[in-house]
């Protein structure tokens, strides 16, 4: 059932709540929508538990307003959305850009109402290269992205879909991806590469009191896999499952591991 809840500066945010049992909340990476976890909601529905996906704002079914517009701001969205829907006990999902939202939302809101953290393909601790951090891509990179944004969208993310994918994919499903990608606000996938150059959760990571399943795959070109021995490094509890024939679309390479790990981890 698609909901729509209120958040701060009066965005509507979409949210898909499905099914019974044990929630687990998901949180799309950079530039999807909820949609994307389609084949983990098909796994996990007939198994008992409730699936929340949650538009970010711009994105999807969720309302662009672009005040304060940033991690800080969607990790209120989440706590705003766990509130109003008064769930407990949350595994709180996160793919690329959503895994950095997760981290923030557990410190900026102490974790509240999660009991496990999964991180897919994570841009975390940070997506960019800087003087202190030297493992992600270059902030000139993301900057001709931006530019394309601004001059042929439909071009960037034909592009961006050849970094996708480690193993092969059909036209059909790299189209479902496009024209997810497409049904986005452009500005808000501008903002969403802004934030992606600028913000850093490294900090946010030591704070996370939760076990977290780090997945990720050997043969990312998006978030190189060299960004899990930071993330071991800083999350106190944490267990790293490397997939060897995964690109960053490990939610295509190498579904079914992804769904059985998921599963495994939530039911220890």
């Amino acid at each position: 059932m698609k909901k729509w809840i209120k958040g701060k500066h009066g965005a509507s945010i979409m949210i898909q709540d499905i099914g019974e049992g044990q929630p687990i909340v998901f949180l799309h990476g950079w530039p999807f929508a909820n949609d994307m976890f389609e084949y983990q909601y098909n796994h996990f529905l007939p198994r008992g538990y409730r699936v929340i996906g949650i538009d970010m704002r711009g994105f999807g079914g969720s309302d662009l307003v672009i005040e304060e517009y940033g991690y800080d701001t969607f990790a209120d969205d989440v706590k705003m959305i766990l509130d109003t829907l008064a769930v407990e006990d949350v595994i709180l999902v996160g793919f690329s850009m959503g895994a950095a939202v997760a981290a923030r939302y557990m410190a900026r809101h102490d974790g509240w109402g999660v009991r496990k953290l999964i991180f897919i393909s994570a841009a975390v601790p940070t997506f960019t290269k800087h003087k202190s951090f030297m493992t992600g891509i270059k902030k000139a990179e993301l900057i001709t992205i931006i530019e394309q944004i601004q001059t042929n969208r439909p071009k960037m993310i034909q592009d961006f879909m050849k970094k996708l994918f480690h193993e092969k994919a059909y036209t059909s499903y790299k189209d479902w991806l496009t024209n997810m990608a497409l049904d986005a606000s452009s500005y808000a996938t501008i903002l969403t590469a802004l934030m992606l150059r600028e913000e850093d959760v490294s900090q946010d990571l030591a704070k996370i009191q939760v076990p977290v399943l780090i997945c990720h795959g050997e043969k990312d070109q998006v978030c190189s896999f060299e960004l899990t021995y930071q993330m071991a490094e800083r999350i106190p509890q944490n267990i790293v499952i490397p997939f060897k024939k995964s690109g960053h679309a490990i939610f295509h390479d190498e579904l079914e591991k992804l769904n059985r790990t998921m599963l495994l981890f939530m039911q220890k």
